[in-house]
């Protein structure tokens, strides 16, 4: 069951839930939190590999991600990113979120923008128990018209879960885990070897 507002209030009082910087009081809707895009983006490169097989080594698909992969762009908060029909690209909320190993997360993207062709993290938008950092986002414009996106809009809300119980083996107590503490737009860690 979802928490509401006066529970995401509640927890975040507690420091159950941190979101920083902490959220406007008109970011808190009746069961989830808005939260802004950051600055940073990372972009495919289609002239720098032909393909990324994820059947082949660990190896391999580590070179075949930094090879396709642009190094984090950083834009000042004048500056607008614009993205194409049929492009993919990685972006990072502007918030960290931090999560008590009894609460988990859920990360979705907003209606209005999806009118408009930009999905927002339609896979993976599940967050981990015990889960800190800032949520990298993918975005695909499945539309017909590039999409501009600016540093500091609303571009998704995060709803809560409490778990029956703490979890013993939460994200921030893996030794494994890949994206703990993440900054910026992370890059896929699909061939590493934490999980």
């Amino acid at each position: 069951m979802k928490l509401a507002d006066n529970e995401i209030i509640a927890c975040l009082r507690d420091g159950r839930i941190s979101i920083t910087p902490s959220p406007a009081e008109t970011a808190i809707n009746g069961a989830s939190v808005d939260l802004r895009l950051g600055p940073k983006f990372r972009v495919f490169s289609m002239h720098t590999g032909s393909h990324i097989d994820l059947g082949t080594s660990r190896a391999e698909i580590n070179e075949a991600i930094e090879r396709t992969m642009s190094d984090e762009i950083t834009l000042s908060e004048d500056e607008v990113f614009y993205l194409h029909p049929g492009e993919l690209a990685l972006g990072a909320t502007l918030e960290r979120v931090e999560l008590a190993p009894d609460i988990c997360g859920s990360i979705n993207g907003r209606s209005s923008l999806a009118r408009l062709g930009l999905m927002v993290h339609s896979t993976a938008h599940f967050v981990d128990p015990g889960w800190r950092g800032q949520l990298v986002l993918e975005f695909y414009n499945c539309g017909r018209l590039p999409l501009g996106m600016r540093p500091g809009m609303s571009v998704c809300a995060i709803a809560f879960e409490p778990l029956s119980s703490a979890a013993t083996r939460h994200y921030g107590a893996r030794q494994d885990a890949k994206y703990a503490g993440q900054t910026g737009a992370t890059a896929s860690r699909f061939g590493s070897e934490r999980s």
